[in-house]
């Protein structure tokens, strides 16, 4: 008599739950990742919409809400955690795995950027399979760079790896346009800052006057992209921290 499938072992045991762990090994799925502090997170609205979007965008189906909240909640209390840093991952057959690491912030020293040539598929989607984006980055961090840049063959620059990324021309704050990830931070400094969304290549950026990345764990400044050396705006920099931290803290 054969064991049916699927049968799955981790390191020689039976795995638990193997119908689980063979949709987690699919790789097909999609997460959010926040911080959490003191039971609360920044922009979770925004985290929450994001998750549903994309699940009926590769599903078919929504996700409600309200047991999101509950499911990170319910992980805080049960790892005895006030803060950390949080993911939610949706797989097929709509299955949410709830992830909860250490808290962590943004760097504060300037970042230093290489570009390449590449851009995410299906950007708009906070999707797995995220190989392109970590193979860049672990190639520009042996170069001695903190991440990767991914730009088009012609030069246009979507976002950073693992980031978004704003452009200051003394005039105005600059997103990209090109098609990437609209991260819940940069979604929630568009709206504070009066930002606008153009077409930006390697080639404008020594019109730039400053720069900086964002993603879930806050904002921090760009030193340098390439050869080419950003000077940190304090004053842009202030500008940008104070909307970010102007944003409400939401319970889970």
């Amino acid at each position: 008599m054969t064991t049916p499938l699927p049968h799955i072992e981790i390191d020689g045991a039976p795995a638990a739950d193997p119908a689980l762990l063979a949709t987690l090994l699919s790789g097909f799925g999609h997460f959010t990742a926040m911080q959490v502090r003191d039971g609360r997170v920044r922009g979770l609205g925004l985290h929450v919409d994001r998750l549903d979007r994309a699940t009926r965008e590769l599903f078919g189906q929504g996700i409600d809400g309200e047991h999101v909240r509950g499911l990170l909640a319910g992980a805080l209390r049960t790892a005895g955690l006030d803060d950390a840093t949080a993911r939610v991952y949706v797989y097929e057959g709509v299955r949410l795995v709830t992830v909860l690491r250490a808290p962590a912030s943004a760097p504060r020293t300037p970042q230093r950027l290489k570009s390449v040539d590449y851009w995410r598929p299906a950007p708009h989607i906070k999707h797995l399979g995220g190989f392109g984006q970590s193979y860049y980055g672990e190639a520009a961090r042996r170069e001695g760079y903190d991440d990767a840049l991914l730009v088009s063959r012609d030069g246009e620059i979507a976002e950073g790896a693992v980031t978004n990324i704003a452009f200051w021309d003394g005039t105005s704050v600059i997103w990209p346009s090109a098609p990437c990830l609209t991260g819940v931070t940069m979604a929630l400094l568009e709206e504070r800052l009066g930002s606008v969304r153009r077409r930006v290549t390697t080639a404008d950026l020594p019109r730039m006057r400053a720069a900086f990345v964002t993603n879930s764990r806050g904002v921090a400044p760009v030193g340098g992209i390439d050869a080419l050396g950003f000077a940190v705006d304090e004053e842009l920099m202030a500008r940008v921290h104070e909307a970010y931290g102007s944003v409400p803290w939401e319970r889970l």
